[in-house]
């Protein structure tokens, strides 16, 4: 009898086992059409004035409207939900994080392919970043993305990238050589300012004012809104339009939170980001030099006669390395793009 009751709650235990294993089946798939609801963490690491947050802000409002209130974005500007662009990065492959909007320049630690963007001096102006970027080479980078459970859909916009720093005033290399200059943890950039005689230090955006603050560094390279945002001129006294490199942005979703969600919801947030990447774009472009006057009138010494070539000709070397790491055939397709 003891062996037969044995028998009886051991068959009970494994019908309910697989009782169990169904439910759990059945509460994973995907939502009807019309019946996914989400409220999202979208997640940057610039101040709420930036063009990432007001853009962010547009593409939420957009998302909830097109969803008929499904769908909700929240907003985390200035690094609340993580202290660093690779903290964010990772937050979206576990899941804790929904989506977040930042600059190139570290995702290439996720997807190697992606770090071709940021050769100095590949690109010659804001039309050919457009047609570079909107065309197959961009999608195809952001295609990439999916190897790393993160998936890209738009390139927003950072900017052209610049120099500023608290000695002098910086025309070429040869002014800002051996420079402490904090860098994006981001392997092209830091050979590139290797290369031309700069000291490139990788530091988390959050640590960059009171490092500059404190004298721990010279100086920080971003674009124009970053530093007029960020208020870098209440640490840094020159400027230095550079343009060394263009720092493209993505809009990405958490893969993990993407595949639950239904086509039909996965094609409007993929049409809303591509229409805010024109409206975010156009923010920063607009804006930029009425933001450099300001800086100027906030006491910085503004730069614009910068000797480009020389940037060019002591960067040079690097060139074979990015040639060999991504290919000269892609470098040249980027390049000739017109």
């Amino acid at each position: 009898m003891i062996k037969r009751g044995i028998a009886v709650v051991l068959v009970l235990f494994l019908v309910g086992l697989v009782a169990g294993c169904g439910g759990d089946k059945k509460a994973a798939a995907p939502a009807a059409k019309g019946e996914y609801k989400a409220q999202l963490k979208l997640a940057t690491l610039t101040t709420a004035s930036h063009t990432y947050n007001l853009g962010a802000n547009k593409f939420a409002e957009l998302v909830k409207e097109r969803s008929k209130g499904r769908i909700e974005v929240k907003v985390y500007p200035d690094g609340q939900l993580g202290k660093g662009e690779r903290e964010l990065l990772e937050g979206l492959q576990q899941g804790t994080i929904d989506i977040y909007v930042g600059s190139t320049g570290p995702i290439g630690n996720f997807s190697p392919s992606m770090l071709v963007v940021d050769i100095p001096f590949l690109f010659r102006d804001f039309n050919h970043v457009d047609k570079v970027l909107d065309g197959p080479i961009g999608q195809q980078l952001l295609a990439d993305l999916d190897k790393s459970g993160l998936k890209g859909l738009a390139f927003w916009e950072n900017g052209f990238r610049n120099l500023t720093n608290s000695k002098v005033a910086v025309k070429t290399p040869a002014d800002a050589k051996g420079m402490k200059i904090r860098t994006m943890e981001n392997k092209t950039h830091m050979l590139a300012f290797k290369t031309a005689g700069l000291n490139p230090t990788p530091m988390a955006w959050s640590e960059v004012f009171g490092a500059l603050q404190q004298k721990v560094i010279d100086g920080q390279e971003n674009p124009i809104a970053v530093i007029y945002s960020s208020k870098i001129y209440e640490v840094q006294k020159f400027l230095s339009l550079t343009q060394h490199v263009y720092s493209p942005a993505v809009l990405i979703v958490s893969l993990k939170k993407w595949q639950a969600m239904p086509k039909e919801d996965q094609e409007m947030l993929l049409k809303t980001a591509q229409e805010m990447a024109k409206y975010q774009r156009k923010l920063g472009r607009d804006a930029e030099e009425k933001q450099i006057g300001e800086l100027a009138a906030k006491g910085m010494t503004v730069t614009k006669d910068v000797d480009k070539k020389a940037w060019q000709d002591a960067m040079q070397p690097a060139f074979a390395e990015f040639a060999k790491q991504f290919g000269k055939d892609k470098i040249d397709a980027i390049m000739n793009t017109k």
